[in-house]
This record gives structure tokens, C-alpha cells and sequence, in this order.
């Protein structure tokens, strides 16, 4: 399993998909519109959106929507107990309550999945706005 916004999706969250992959059926939890505009002010794309998107990518096997009032994915790691919880190349370190249950639920953490960040959903948004020293 996998989460995140993903929003919007780029190379680095294709890399991360991809290298799951490899690991086996790749299940995505979904963040909400609710916890981006914690993390960000507003979504970019709605829910509905970026699970299209996502579900036309090769490598991913199921989108969930999952309740992450908590800031957490601790719901989706509940109810999907995937053998692996994956994370990308922005998160180097567990969550305190996802590292818990994962290893309360037998479930291996890996970090740095597809590499290191290639790509930032907020940078690429700010350069589409015209918001950074690269804009055109």
C-alpha cells in the first residue's frame, strides 16, 4: 500500500507506483480534499480526480478513499493490512500512529520507494501560477 494527495500526480509519485509494483498489487489510499487543504490551503484537483487518474495508471491495482481526519492513513492500514506500506521519496521517516500499527499489524515500512523526491505537487503548482524563480 501506498498514500498520499497525489495532487496533482507527477513523475515522482509515477516512480513510487512503479517501484511498488514491483513488490506486488499496489493499493492507494487516497488522502482527502479535507486533509490537503490542511496540508496546502485547498486541493488542486478534487478526490474524484486524481482517483481517475490514478486508477488508469498500470501499476496501481485499487484507489481508496480513506478517512484521514487524523492526519493519518491508520484506517486504510487497518482495513487493507498490506504486507508492505510504502512511502516515497519525501518521507523518510514513519508517523508515529501509522509506525505503531504497522508494527502492532505485522506491517514492514519502507522509506525512499522510487527514489529520492523527484518532484513536487506544491512546486509544480507554483510554476504553473508563475510563482517561482523558473516560471516563464
Amino acid at each position: 500500500m501506498v498514500s498520499g494527495g497525489f495532487d496533482p500526480l507527477h513523475v515522482g509519485h509515477i516512480a513510487l507506483l512503479r517501484a511498488a509494483a514491483k513488490m506486488g498489487r499496489v493499493y492507494v489510499a487516497l488522502n482527502s480534499d479535507a486533509w490537503l487543504a490542511r496540508k496546502k490551503g485547498k486541493p488542486f484537483m478534487f478526490w474524484e480526480e486524481r482517483a481517475v487518474l490514478l486508477r488508469e495508471c498500470r501499476s496501481v491495482s485499487q484507489v481508496i478513499k480513506v478517512n484521514d481526519f487524523d492526519g493519518t492513513v491508520c484506517h486504510a492500514l487497518e482495513w487493507i493490512k498490506p504486507d508492505i506500506f510504502a512511502n516515497g521519496g519525501d518521507r523518510t521517516s514513519p508517523d508515529k500512529k501509522e509506525h505503531a500499527l504497522c508494527q502492532q499489524l505485522g506491517i514492514q515500512e519502507l522509506f525512499n520507494v522510487g527514489g529520492y523526491k523527484i518532484q513536487s505537487s506544491s512546486s509544480l503548482i507554483r510554476g504553473a501560477l508563475g510563482h517561482h524563480k523558473n516560471a516563464v
